[in-house]
């Protein structure tokens, strides 16, 4: 009986170690839960991401135009910046169907998500820039999670959420990431991750409509 009872103490013990060393996964908070329950409503969407990314003395200002419909449908066009004129369309999966600006607009070709020429300069893809992917990454990113009332964001009433991640790689090296959702619409305003005190990505979701009557031929793969 002794012996039984130490054993189960030991695997008690492992348990409760192995529960202790795991890092803690982010949970929601109610600014997340109510875009939640709006994106619920949501069966497609478009928007104007201006986006910055920063490393080291790299730097790349980008104007994208997003389309999605639900499930998994999305389409970008650069409209300014580096690559202007490019675009790809996303159908989920591991590939992207795309052209390049310019005098090659006209040819189309299939590449891998990752893929340099679907990707900014950090690594972003097309499904990282849309709404829910934006929030999902704060509610499933292992890390201190909080937020807070802020002031006016791009001229909006906003709340912070807060994400310190447990593993800065886990978010492409971002060692504090701040996200600020409306008050009004609970839809993203603007995100910003950081690396230690400098600014990594920097991203402004503007004329944001929902519901505008999308159709699978507004994606064509």
């Amino acid at each position: 009986m002794i012996v039984r009872r130490l054993v189960t103490l030991a695997l008690a013990a492992l348990v409760a170690a192995a529960g202790a060393s795991a890092p803690a996964r982010a949970a929601s908070t109610p600014a997340i839960a109510a875009f939640e329950n709006a994106f619920a409503s949501i069966n497609d969407y478009t928007f104007s991401l201006r986006s910055h990314e920063q490393r080291g003395s790299s730097v790349q200002d980008r104007v994208y135009a997003y389309s999605f419909m639900k499930p998994h449908f999305a389409k970008t066009l650069i409209v300014s910046g580096d690559g202007s004129g490019s675009g790809g369309v996303w159908a989920g999966g591991d590939q992207v169907s795309g052209h390049q600006g310019g005098i090659l607009s006209g040819f189309h070709l299939k590449v891998g998500l990752h893929d340099g020429r679907a990707t900014s300069m950090l690594g972003y893809t097309i499904p990282d820039g849309l709404l829910q992917n934006v929030v999902g990454m704060y509610r499933t990113t292992a890390g201190a999670l909080s937020e807070r009332a802020e002031g006016k964001v791009e001229g909006v009433p906003t709340t912070m959420v807060e994400l310190v991640p447990s593993n800065p790689a886990s978010v492409n090296g971002a060692t504090r990431c701040t996200l600020y959702l409306s008050n009004a619409t609970h839809l993203p305003v603007r995100n910003i991750l950081y690396n230690g005190g400098t600014v990594m990505l920097d991203q402004s979701f503007n004329n944001i409509k929902t519901n505008v009557g999308l159709s699978q031929n507004d994606f064509p793969f």
